[in-house]
């Protein structure tokens, strides 16, 4: 079974305040599922989400070494 955060366990996880979240939502910039009234969001998809939002150093684009 998937693991499910509530809003207060993602605003801890990614070190935001819970109303960035509920704007992000808003925007749909990430996605949630509400049960019962409540948001939850999946913590594989979160990282998922994460992963895909990685942006790379200049020294990593331009093959640059030190």
């Amino acid at each position: 079974m998937a693991k499910l955060m509530d809003i207060d366990e993602l605003a801890d996880y990614l070190r935001l305040k819970k109303q960035t979240i509920y704007n992000w939502l808003h925007q749909r910039k990430i996605t949630g599922i509400k049960v019962g009234g409540v948001w939850r969001f999946e913590h594989k998809e979160v990282d998922n989400w994460l992963k895909s939002k990685r942006r790379l150093s200049k020294d990593q684009k331009s093959g640059d070494k030190q």
